[in-house]
């Protein structure tokens, strides 16, 4: 199984100054590039950009959102580095639930008996569901 990791980083806001680089929309694509560029000799293939929200501070007490462009990469993690994962076998059930708290292990004492359901009361017109009840 291939095991990856993953790093987001902001999208740049402004464009890097260069003679070829004329427009504005030149400039942006030049320091994206530079970007993917230094992110991609380290390793990490450049997967999607995202806009995401993010609620900032407005005043005292406000807050407003706005949105940010990140970028995602991912590369595959070596076996040196990847954290030892544990194969699930099916003699060893996956805990349901959260935490346990205290130290209880068993359950404290026998439930009570209950018996047999007997069904509702239907009502008058159809009578009792418990012939014992329409005897009373």
């Amino acid at each position: 199984m291939i095991q990856y990791e993953f790093k987001v980083v902001p999208a740049p806001t402004r464009g890097e100054k260069s003679r070829a680089a004329k427009t504005t929309s030149e400039r942006f694509a030049l320091a994206l590039t530079n970007l993917m560029n230094a992110l991609g000799r380290d390793g990490w293939d450049y997967i999607r950009a995202d806009t995401l929200p993010v609620d900032e501070r407005a005043g005292f007490t406000g807050t407003k959102t706005s949105f940010q462009n990140m970028l995602v990469f991912r590369r595959v993690l070596d076996a040196a580095s990847a954290p030892a994962s544990l194969p699930l076998s099916a003699a060893e059930p996956l805990p349901l639930g959260g935490p346990r708290l205290g130290a209880a292990d068993a359950p404290i004492g026998a439930a009570p008996s209950l018996g047999p359901a007997l069904g509702p009361v239907l009502g008058p017109v159809l009578g009792p569901a418990n012939p014992r009840l329409a005897a009373e």
